[in-house]
């Protein structure tokens, strides 16, 4: 059945674990005539992943976006916030606001979805009016109920379409009325000039655009009451979501750039982070400018308007990726612009090349049905194209070459592990495992590290790196090791000193010959490394310097006293000799190395240590026992704000070879309730009996290499 994008509504249900997300959204698919997310003898467990459900009612298309609510998987939730217009956050009555309810709030926020707060479970018990005060007192005023709860949970009684009603569980009809309306018209100076003037008699139908304006600009957070387990609050949940909430066409547009795609780098925020060796903290997505012309150039890009239109070109956007062991790839897509059909060719980002597109099909949970068409505001699915990977933009037409979604950098890896395989000889398909487990999952990062051999796999705890671990084995059939990944030391030297090195080989024949002289000048931190050529009179003939530059390199990458990178170092070659007929590359290369290695033995070389900032959230109440860990991981507290809802936050920096159990102090000081987020700051000296220890350790290995 065709649809139009008007009649089309997108939403995700998002908030905590045990609030009832599921539960809820399988009594809205029955409400609906959809079939329910389980059978009605099964209750629904626990969502680990993202799963998109769809239903007809009253003439409108839903697509409704199940999340998981694990603050360790919240990764997973924001990346698919891109393809919807709105969010439900969805609180247990019971529990109250929770870790994971102010983060999909902020989120949801962030990316400029309207949102709507469910509290569920009304009759199971619990402070509702209390509930509400909380809500208001933490995300703001413009928190209004649209309903509320009555004869103690068994139902709801409207508030917005209806102006008065008998008493509810909590507060009048009429006052609850009053207040939303109020609130709406606000942002319409007609509607409030009218009301200011006495005229009341302002329909439901006359506030449609006002209401929808109010939500778009965050100036409206409606508030409805719900139980999943008897139905109360359902069905005017899901009238609210079809006549209230808006369609592809009048939500806020989606980010669109055109030029140099976000950078998500590697998420440089989280327990077992590795540091980006610039400085910069990886996974910020900026857009840089000016922009000329509207073209696209490396370095920047220029915002671009994409139209909820079907007769423009196609435009969709890779939200989610699954990798079936059978099917393949399955890639959700959301289109935005034009309209998609079985047979199109269409592009993938910048490519030449177009892909046909065999087969489009409709979603409902993990069953695909045939579809002819998709219109702006859909959400389908594509298969086994090995191309399409998230964030992806697919498009029709070269005009849309370099089109990018821009959105806040994705939440941040928390903690790593090293993998290997369990078996010799399954390293290949331990890396094509880990490799699809990346794909789709974009909160998940993978990195491999030559110099220490190891691959590791960051997530945001350990629940999400376990249930990584486990898909690994089940559905890729492999299994793994893992451990804690090695922390990234580096040395450097602290004076400036000089080095000299010949080297001089004979045995039979042509012979080898170089000989260099270089100095040796600590930078500042965070400089990395120069190498200046200030030969003269060509001591050391121009097509060798190159070499002597490969034997400083050599030291570089392995180190000299403990094993590890050097950086922040300036090595300026100034003289050495060659030889007519045995001057050689090999030579100079060699003389390099050992000329950069005897200038480090003299110039104070130490051992760096990574520093990482941290903000750590949690209860007011748990701070004292916050920065006494913090004290005896060598840390530092640089500022501790107040937030709303008796919540704290530190910012403190601490040396990143302390923060291996960060994430399970966080948790134990805080009941469950903290986070926290990390990235790198700087390097600084190691303390005196760390380095003792790396430097003994790594001569003791180099002593076994050669026995």
């Amino acid at each position: 059945m065709s649809t139009a994008t008007r009649d089309i509504r997108n939403l995700a249900l998002v908030g905590q674990t045990g609030s009832g997300k599921t539960q809820l959204l399988s009594a809205l698919l029955a409400r609906a005539g959809a079939p329910p997310v389980s059978a009605p003898d099964k209750p629904p467990a626990h969502t680990l992943d993202v799963q998109a459900w769809r239903c007809e009612h009253d003439g409108k298309r839903l697509h409704l976006l199940d999340t998981p609510g694990y603050p360790d998987l919240l990764g997973r939730t924001f990346a698919v916030l891109p393809a919807v217009e709105s969010a439900l956050v969805v609180v247990n009555a019971q529990s109250g606001i929770e870790l994971a309810t102010r983060r999909a709030m902020d989120a949801a926020r962030e990316r400029g979805l309207c949102r709507i707060i469910a509290i569920n479970r009304i009759d199971a018990g619990g402070d509702l009016q209390g509930l509400l005060t909380a809500l208001r007192e933490t995300f703001g005023a413009q928190c209004l109920p649209i309903n509320l709860p009555a004869e103690r949970g068994a139902q709801v009684a409207d508030c917005f379409f209806t102006r008065s009603g008998p008493r509810t569980d909590f507060g009048s009809i009429e006052d609850a009325h009053r207040a939303i309306i109020e609130q709406v018209i606000e942002v319409d100076e007609e509607l409030l000039e009218r009301y200011l003037g006495g005229d009341e008699s302002v329909s439901a139908r006359q506030l449609h655009d006002a209401f929808e304006r109010a939500l778009r600009e965050g100036h409206l957070i409606p508030v409805c009451f719900t139980s999943a387990q008897s139905g109360a609050g359902v069905a005017e949940l899901l009238d609210l979501i079809v006549r209230l909430l808006p369609n592809p066409l009048e939500g806020n547009p989606p980010p669109f750039v055109k030029g140099e795609p976000p950078r998500f780098a590697s998420t440089a925020r989280g327990g077992g982070e590795r540091p980006a060796m610039d400085g910069r903290a990886e996974g910020s997505a900026d857009v840089h400018g000016p922009a000329r012309d509207g073209d696209a150039q490396p370095g920047w890009a220029v915002a671009v308007e994409v139209v909820p239109d079907p007769e423009r070109h196609a435009l969709a956007h890779a939200f989610k990726i699954n990798i079936d062991p059978y099917a393949g790839r399955i890639a959700l897509l959301r289109v935005h612009q034009g309209r998609l059909r079985a047979g199109q060719q269409l592009y993938i980002g910048d490519a030449r090349k177009p892909f046909k597109l065999t087969h489009l099909y409709a979603v409902h949970g993990a069953a695909l049905t045939e579809s002819r068409a998709a219109v702006p505001g859909d959400i389908c699915a594509v298969t086994k194209v090995d191309e399409l990977h998230y964030d992806a933009v697919v498009h029709d037409s070269h005009d849309e070459d370099h089109y990018h979604l821009r959105e806040p950098a994705p939440p941040p890896p928390m903690l790593g592990l090293a993998i290997e395989p369990e078996r010799q000889g399954d390293e290949q398909k331990l890396a094509e495992g880990l490799h699809k487990l990346a794909a789709e999952d974009p909160s998940l990062r993978l990195e491999h590290h030559p110099a220490l051999n190891e691959t590791v796999l960051y997530g945001h705890g350990e629940l999400h790196l376990r249930v990584a671990l486990e898909r690994l084995s089940e559905h890729f059939k492999v299994q793994p090791k893992s451990r804690p990944p090695t922390v990234p030391f580096r040395e450097t030297i602290t004076r400036p000193a000089e080095g000299h090195h010949r080297h001089k080989k004979q045995s039979g024949g042509a012979g080898q010959f170089g000989e260099v002289y270089l100095r040796v000048e600590p930078l500042e931190r965070g400089a990395g490394f120069e190498f200046v050529d200030a030969v003269t009179g060509g001591a050391i003939p121009n097509q060798f310097i190159p070499a002597v530059e490969k034997g400083v390199r050599q030291v570089l990458e392995t180190g000299a006293i403990a094993g590890f990178p050097l950086q922040d170092v300036r090595v300026i070659v100034y003289d050495g000799k060659t030889h007519p007929v045995d001057g050689k590359e090999v030579a100079f290369i060699s003389a390099g190395r050992k000329a950069f290695l005897d200038a480090i033995a003299k110039a104070g070389a130490v051992v760096l240590e990574p520093v990482m900032n941290l903000q750590i959230y949690g209860p007011a109440a748990s701070i004292g026992g916050i920065t006494g860990d913090l004290a005896t991981m060598r840390g530092r507290v640089l500022q501790q704000q107040a937030l709303s809802g008796q919540q704290m936050l530190i910012e403190a920096q601490a040396p990143l070879a302390e923060t291996g159990d960060l994430l399970h102090r966080v948790k134990a000081q805080t009941a469950g309730e903290g986070a926290y987020t990390m990235s790198f700051s700087h390097y600084e000296q190691a303390p005196p009996k760390l380095q003792q220890e790396l430097v003994a350790r790594y001569a003791q290995r180099r002593k076994e290499d050669t026995d």
